[in-house]
């Protein structure tokens, strides 16, 4: 079976497993977690330990950025 996520097309996908990371992202961007984004648990760029509810970082590269990140809710 191919492992999708090492693809070099797939950006990084990071689980925030630290609530005070989560709280500073949602402060950050003045929003609750249910606002962000949604992603499905079954989505194969997700980290295998990534479960309903976490909060995924995913950082993509950008032309005019170099890096664009952007926040996720896992959902199933």
């Amino acid at each position: 079976m191919v492992d999708v996520s090492q693809h070099e097309l797939v950006p990084d996908h990071v689980l925030l497993d630290d609530p005070e990371d989560v709280e500073s992202v949602l402060a950050e961007y003045d929003v609750k977690k249910t606002d962000l984004p949604k992603i499905k648990r079954t989505d194969p760029a997700l980290p295998d330990e990534a479960e309903v509810g976490d909060v995924v970082k995913i950082v993509r590269n950008s032309r005019t950025t170099d890096e664009a990140v952007v926040y996720r809710l896992v959902v199933s």
